[in-house]
This record gives C-alpha cells, sequence and structure tokens, in this order.
C-alpha cells in the first residue's frame, strides 16, 4: 500500500473509531455557550501577500463577531494541503475545517470522512444558500448531498493584452467572441508584432482542469459520465482538436506551459484564458508596461460557454457537536456578504453572492470603479460544476488525461488517438 492510500486508509478508520465513542448519533449543538477552538486548514495561509493577509483578515473579523470561537489557522500549499489533513488524522489531532481544492470533492466525502452538511446543519444550510449564484451549492454536491460549501473560486476569463490588439491592427473594444475569432487575433498579432498571440492556462502539473473543461463544456462534452470516462469522447476530442488547430496556425503559443503567466506579465503575449484569481497580479505587472483588458471566454460559434469552476469548497470534519456548530459558523461566515467583499476586492476571486453588487455596503462602489470585472461576473449565470473524479486513483486519473490533452495539442501525432489510447489505459483506474 502506498503512503497516499495507506493515509487515506488510516484517516477513514481513524473516523470510523472517533464516531464509535460517542458522537456517531449527537446533533449538532444550537449554540456556544462555553470557550471552544477550532482548527482550519487553509491554502491562501500558505501564500505570501495578500492572499495570506485576507484571510487572516477574515478569521480577526470572525472571532471579533464569535468572541468564544477561537480558530487555529493551518496553511499548507494547495496541492499539499490533502496530505497535511490526512497526515495529521493519522496522528491523532483535531480536523474541523479545511479548503480542499474542487478536484478532492469525491476523495473527501466517500474516504476522508467530510460531513454532508444536510444531515449535519439541516435547514440552516438552505437558508445561508439562498443569496448564492445559481448552481452555487451543487458545485459541493456528492450523490446528492453538499460535503464541500463553495468558498473562493472562479472562471476562466479572458485577459487581453490592448496594446498588442492596437499594434496588430485589431480593436481591443471588440475581443474574440469565438474561437474562429481567436484564431483570427493571434495569427495577426503573432504576424504582426512578433509576440505570441494566445495561450490558455490548460495544461501542465501547476493548473487544475478547470480551463480545460470548460472548454470541453462549452463544446457540449465532459470528461466522465458516471464511472466511465469520456474526455475522448467527440465534441470532448473536437475540443481538444480545435486547440490543436491553434498551435498549427501559429495562432497558439508554443511556451512552456509552466511560464505562461510571466509571458503575459512581461507583455508578450496577446490573449491569456485563466483564473481570475490572478487579476491584481497580472494588473500590477501590467501597469507602466501595457494596457490590461478582460473579456469572458471564448465560443464555439452560437453554442452557449458552460464555464466551470476553480477554486475551492470548505468541508467540516468535526464529529464533537460542539466544535461542529463552531464549525458550521466559520463556514457561514466565510461565504457571507461581508467575507466576499474581502475575498473579490482583495484575493480577486469570485463573489458566491451577486446581491454583494448591488450593496453600497459591500461590493457596489467597488464594481463600479472596476467595470472590466464585469465580463467575468456575467459568466457565473452559466456556471457549471467542475467534474471531479473519483476512488482512491483519482489524481492519477486526472493526470493520465492531462499529460494526453497537452500531448494531443503540443505533438504530432492523430490528437483523436491520443486522447483515446489514454481514456482506455485510464479506466480500469476508475471504480468500478
Amino acid at each position: 500500500m502506498n503512503r497516499r492510500n495507506f493515509l487515506a486508509f488510516s484517516a477513514s478508520t481513524c473516523l470510523t473509531l472517533s464516531a464509535g465513542i460517542g458522537f456517531a448519533d449527537a446533533q449538532m449543538a444550537d449554540v456556544i455557550t462555553q470557550p471552544v477552538t477550532i482548527s482550519f486548514y487553509n491554502y491562501n495561509l500558505a501564500s505570501a501577500g495578500i492572499g495570506r493577509e485576507a484571510t487572516l483578515e477574515l478569521i480577526e473579523a470572525f472571532e471579533k463577531a464569535n468572541p468564544l470561537i477561537k480558530v487555529e489557522p493551518i496553511g499548507a500549499p494547495s496541492n499539499e494541503v490533502l496530505s497535511r489533513v490526512q497526515a495529521d488524522m493519522v496522528a491523532g489531532q483535531d480536523v474541523d475545517v479545511a479548503q480542499l481544492v474542487f478536484r478532492d470533492l469525491i476523495y473527501a466525502a466517500e474516504q476522508l470522512g467530510a460531513q454532508p452538511l444536510e444531515d449535519v446543519v439541516g435547514q440552516e444550510l438552505a437558508d445561508h444558500a439562498g443569496g448564492f449564484v445559481p448552481s452555487g451549492l451543487s458545485l459541493g454536491e456528492v450523490e446528492g448531498k453538499t460535503y464541500g460549501l463553495a468558498y473562493v473560486f472562479s472562471t476562466p476569463i479572458m485577459y487581453i493584452n490592448r496594446t498588442l490588439f492596437e499594434q496588430a491592427g485589431l480593436d481591443p473594444d471588440q475581443p474574440p467572441r469565438t474561437w474562429e475569432d481567436v484564431k483570427a487575433a493571434g495569427i495577426a498579432i503573432a504576424e504582426k508584432t512578433g509576440k505570441h498571440g494566445f495561450f490558455p492556462g490548460a495544461y501542465g502539473p501547476a493548473d487544475g482542469t478547470f480551463v480545460y473543461q470548460s472548454i470541453v463544456m462549452s463544446n457540449g462534452g465532459k470528461v466522465r459520465d458516471g464511472n466511465t470516462l469520456t474526455f475522448a469522447e467527440k465534441n470532448q476530442a473536437d475540443a481538444v482538436a480545435m486547440l490543436r488547430d491553434l498551435i498549427d496556425s501559429g495562432a497558439h503559443a508554443r511556451i512552456d506551459v509552466g511560464a505562461h503567466v510571466d509571458t503575459f506579465q512581461s507583455g508578450n503575449l496577446g490573449m491569456f484564458l485563466y483564473t481570475s484569481a490572478v487579476l491584481n497580479r497580472l494588473e500590477s505587472a501590467a501597469a507602466g508596461n501595457f494596457e490590461l483588458g478582460l473579456a469572458a471566454m471564448p465560443a464555439f460559434g452560437d453554442k452557449p460557454t458552460a464555464p466551470t469552476n476553480s477554486g475551492s469548497a470548505i468541508f467540516m470534519f468535526s464529529q464533537d457537536p460542539v466544535k461542529q456548530r463552531a464549525a458550521w459558523e466559520l463556514m457561514k461566515f466565510l461565504t457571507s456578504d461581508e467575507a466576499y467583499t474581502i475575498i473579490t476586492t482583495k484575493i480577486g476571486y469570485l463573489p458566491l453572492r451577486l446581491g454583494t453588487l448591488d450593496d453600497p455596503r459591500y461590493l457596489k462602489n467597488w464594481i463600479e470603479a472596476n467595470p472590466k470585472y464585469r465580463a467575468n461576473l456575467e459568466q457565473l449565470e452559466r456556471l457549471t460544476p467542475n467534474i471531479a473524479f473519483g476512488g482512491p486513483n483519482y489524481r492519477q486519473v486526472e493526470n493520465m488525461m492531462k499529460d494526453a490533452v497537452t500531448e494531443a495539442v503540443f505533438g504530432t501525432g492523430d490528437a483523436y488517438e491520443i486522447l483515446r489510447a489514454a481514456q482506455e489505459r485510464a479506466q480500469p483506474l476508475m471504480p468500478r
């Protein structure tokens, strides 16, 4: 048994044992009457700068509003936070609330002991979610139950180097609407400026699959159907073949898949499809160097786009009824109007509650001062839940798919055959 599966097995065993010694049938406490401390595992805390500072600001505001609850912040990078949670569970430490990326959703629900919120908090969940964007609550559902409460996330947004557009004779106020438009604009930028035309953050080990899945879903496809992998089927493969065509035409840059942000920041890339979470970083890099613009993700002809989400949800692992109440109060606060005002303005993630945009107490004044951000907000009406893979091999399956997509786009072989062969290799690793 490898280390990952051992930790998962041990963590599940610890949770089962703890449930059997007094907490299994207990209901969440109605109120907090005595001081209580809960742990909060968070990957924004592991970052330097504004992500960490904004998260600490959120915790401070929560503790001020809930003086009997103390939050113990535990930071770990996004690609390590799951392992940290598992390791601490095995060591016997209490894990109360954890921020995990959406790729870990099914694993957290089925293997790690995340609590189904409907069973723990009841009607309070529906009451709290009343102000969420359409599909907001479903982002964290597994088999009809909510295990992850959507927290910080974004959809793919097209960053535009307006300066390069003008140099190429293009109108930056009329950014590409379709993939055919992207192809034409990318070729023009490459030929007339000598810079790169287009690149999506859809490949490489550091990127999640949300940009790739958004492209696939916008062409009517999805990466799995139940436990059957479908990423090589027609609509999905056609979307990848479109990216390959962009490469072959010269519209799509041939750069290191891990260098896309740096390439755009340096002013050498005309169009960049990626998460809005890097907006503040790109604005800082563009200042004094080039003019930055934003546009919605491109469409396949007249088909409506189906942007899916990056980012994370927050999960409750508490078994103790009092800690469950404290954990739920923290989860509610972190997804409140007040919290999203901080999260959106200071980190760059989307607000899960669109009502904040019309309220001067929250984001109304900010969005009026930052109108280009609306291109991303308008996509929330078409938000489509990110599809995670199930079973203990879920990360291996995802990586096999991503490697195949990268090879299909950048390689020389037949894109359809590359995807088909990868799907056949990965299918035995899916749950039966």
